[in-house]
């Protein structure tokens, strides 16, 4: 039997709108942004104005036919085969009938069958499930007012195992909106959430139909469904596209986030172009400037933004804009489309971004939340989809604690990733964003949790984290933990990995931080960090590129704000300062906040360009964050999640005037990594590799470390960092035979001296290194 899962969007824009211009859902205010559009999903779940008869009922006619059914064995035990039954749904009479088939279980969601669309979807527990569907465009289906049409599963036709499936015949190939209600046992002490009052989105849909424009807050309750798009043609790579395949020894990730990077007025782009995906490809030519070579986006998969909004609390002001609360994870997030565009332009824009980025040599590693979802606790749930779906298996429960939910995520769930059902869902995402989008690899949020067992458990080998490795198509991906979770499961170091797995280190992050800003005993731990952290990747067949190293990200302070501020001020959060990490390795030079100090602003500048330089230079992964690259500032908010402002959006006016200084600081030394081989190896460090200029290992006051990268063709690289608050009188090294010493890098200097590319020569046998800052030679 023909399959076919929908190709998400055609390059011609206009061809299939989900919604005609003249569709009541659609409503644009003259002289305003074409964004200004109602949600077509309104009030869903609270009135469904038709019902069809199920397969069960009277006035269906069937009939037997030959077709056989898809026939999978995979985790959920079954395999859907045989006959199917024709059914002829008798609609009310405002309705056009519809005939329907028992379906097929496989694939789950979705797909277009030579019988016509088949929906399917897993529930164990369910007693009853009912389809909802409504035509796009008003009108033509379900009577004249639009209403919703049900259609009844009848467990002992359209049921096989534990998947609900129905074939509707002839069915619109696209411009449809469904969901699901579903009942079952109301025993919350077994872990069940079922409310047939709610519709839900399928788990598998492949894209997610809500309000239009982001931070509409006339539309803030709106609701969420699937939609589908079977009519429109694949996608047009090119007939010159190719992935960029860089090695991850030579990778610099620059953490960025879609929206931000555009949505103020600074970017200079259209209203209905700003925070969207199409901004991003606009701002290409910056990321080629600053010289990063792969973007790890925030969370792209739909969320929404007014989760906090959606009851009276202390955080009803906010606007989620990190997105680490997925709704869905297969559906790109639909209010990154340009100007209001809805699920299929968003999908075709995701696209094109990701040919662009590919086409300037970037690649594109997805943020992925699959620790928890945006359905919240038992205390104020917001069930959208798994909580009514199958609750007990969708998340970890407390047996012991009447089935409530475990929490090792701080968001009041933790998705049960190793049941297999769950762990099938996690995969098919994956493979998805890699075979329709074309992305290069993911960073996995609270990663730790992916480790724990069904009853939260940690595991030694988590299937998972095992099927991710080892999976064909996941092959050519940069696969990233964050190793850790709110529940105490820390693994950096020891996050199972198949020697296939990179991980955010912690605690290089950590350890730079303090020896910089001039913490004792920290000069041997600095150099075991920026030589690859052998102490903790150099097992099995693990490289230093497995250290992904970052000194800054997007949850904590800013590059400017490390060296600007002591302590969080979170109280735009309206958390009354609780929210957010109290210990920041942070020192504010001698001023909390902003000042007119130029000695303080002096020293800050310099920090700043010491962090910069010892993550280019490191062994390992550097990662930076959007902003640092001008100096942004979240004025001492290092949990800003909840901003959609200046707080978050990157101020293009401020990279101009900083053009010829700190950025150029910036980019200059990305490239000279990039183009340095002894920065980025592929095996750790030998004897042979690096001289350590040093004899003093056990003095703990002690913030001076000096060192020689050797490079085979004699361009070694000396390097030194001064944490101390005073001046340090430095012996240099002789040069390799035949060649003198260059300076590229003192951080001391003013822009353009701080960083010469040819290098100065004349550098004597000793250098005087001023406070807080470091050098860089080069032997020519």
């Amino acid at each position: 039997m023909l399959l076919r899962t929908p190709h998400l969007y055609d390059s011609n824009v206009s061809k299939f709108p989900l919604f005609a211009s003249s569709s009541p859902f659609s409503t644009t205010q003259a002289g305003a942004s074409s964004c200004i559009v109602a949600s077509p999903v309104l009030d869903v779940g609270l009135k469904l104005s038709k019902q069809a008869t199920g397969s069960n009922q009277q006035g269906l006619v069937r009939k037997t036919r030959d077709h056989v059914m898809h026939s999978t064995g995979n985790a959920y035990g079954q395999a859907a085969q045989g006959s199917v039954l024709e059914e002829e749904a008798q609609l009310p009479e405002t309705s056009q009938s519809l005939k329907t088939y028992p379906g097929q279980a496989f694939p789950l969601g979705v797909s277009e069958v030579d019988t016509g669309v088949n929906f399917a979807i897993f529930s164990q527990h369910a007693t009853a499930v009912t389809l909802c569907i409504t035509l796009a465009e008003r009108g033509q289906f379900g009577g004249p007012d639009g209403g919703t049409t049900e259609l009844a599963l009848d467990p002992n036709e359209n049921k096989t195992g534990d998947i609900w499936h129905i074939c509707i015949k002839d069915f619109p190939r696209s411009n449809v909106l469904y969901g699901y209600r579903i009942d079952g046992p109301q025993g919350w002490d077994q872990g069940h959430r079922f409310d047939s009052s709610i519709v839900l989105i399928d788990p598998y849909a492949k894209l997610v139909e809500g309000r239009r424009c982001f931070g509409d807050s006339r539309d803030k309750l709106s609701g969420f469904l699937g939609t589908y798009d079977f009519d429109s043609l694949p996608f047009d790579w090119g007939d010159n596209y190719k992935l960029p395949n860089i090695p991850e020894n030579d990778l610099v990730i620059y953490e960025m986030n879609v929206r931000a990077f555009t949505a103020d007025e600074s970017s200079g782009l259209d209203p209905d172009v700003r925070g969207s995906y199409r901004g991003l490809i606009d701002k290409i030519p910056h990321l080629q400037e600053l010289g990063i070579n792969a973007v790890e986006l925030l969370p792209v998969i739909e969320f929404d933004e007014f989760e906090f909004q959606r009851r009276s609390n202390p955080r009803d002001h906010m606007i989620n804009t990190w997105g680490y609360s997925t709704i869905n994870f297969f559906a790109p997030m639909s209010r990154y489309a340009s100007a209001g565009g809805g699920p299929l332009k968003a999908s075709h824009e995701f696209k094109e971004m990701v040919k662009a980025l590919h086409g300037a040599g970037i690649e594109v590693i997805l943020d992925v939340v699959y620790n928890h979802t945006n359905e919240a606790d038992d205390a104020y749930p917001y069930t959208t989809s798994f909580r009514g779906i199958d609750n007990k298996v969708y998340y970890m429960l407390d047996p012991n604690n009447n089935g409530q939910l475990l929490n090792f995520t701080g968001c009041g769930n933790t998705l049960n990733c190793n049941h297999p059902v769950v762990m099938e869902l996690v995969l098919e995402s994956l493979r998805h964003w890699v075979t329709e989008y074309h992305v290069d690899g993911f960073r996995f949020d609270l990663a730790s949790v992916l480790c724990r067992g069904t009853d939260g458990a940690p595991l030694d080998a988590p299937p998972l984290i095992r099927a991710i490795a080892k999976d064909a198509i996941l092959s050519r991906c940069k696969v990233i933990s964050e190793p850790w979770d709110c529940g105490g499961l820390y693994l950096v170091g020891r996050f199972p990995n198949w020697d296939r797995w990179a991980e955010w280190n912690g605690i290089y992050r950590d350890d730079l931080r303090r020896f910089i800003k001039g913490d004792s005993g920290m000069k041997g731990s600095f150099a075991t960090r920026i030589s690859g952290s052998a102490d903790l990747y150099k097992t099995n067949k693990r490289k230093p590129y497995h250290s992904i190293n970052f000194i800054i990200a997007h949850d904590g302070f800013t590059l400017y704000d490390l060296v600007s501020y002591n302590f969080k001020h979170n109280d735009a959060n309206g958390e009354g300062g609780n929210d957010g990490c109290n210990d920041n390795l942070s020192w504010n030079c001698g001023y909390e906040g902003e000042t007119d100090d130029a000695t303080i602003k002096a020293i800050r500048s310099r920090q700043m360009k010491n962090f910069h330089l010892a993550l280019m230079i490191s062994q390992g992964t550097p990662m930076m964050l959007m902003g640092d690259e001008y100096g942004h500032t979240r004025y001492g908010n290092n949990n800003s999640y909840g901003h959609d402002t200046a707080i978050n959006h990157f101020q293009w006016g401020l990279l101009e005037s900083r053009k010829n200084n700190h950025f150029r600081f910036f980019k200059e030394v990305i490239n000279y990594r990039r183009t340095h081989g002894v920065f980025g190896r592929d095996t750790f460090l030998e004897k042979s590799d690096v001289t350590w200029h040093e004899g003093n290992w056990d003095n703990y006051e002690s913030k001076f470390l000096a060192f020689t990268f050797h490079d085979n063709n004699g361009g070694d690289i000396y390097i030194a960092f001064n944490a101390h608050d005073y001046f340090r009188e430095v012996p240099i090294p002789s040069p390799p035979e035949k060649r003198i010493w260059f300076r590229v890098v003192d951080t001391n200097l003013e822009s353009p001296n701080d960083f010469v590319l040819e290098g100065v020569p004349g550098i004597r046998s000793t250098y005087n290194m001023a406070p807080y800052s470091s050098i860089l030679l080069e032997a020519k």
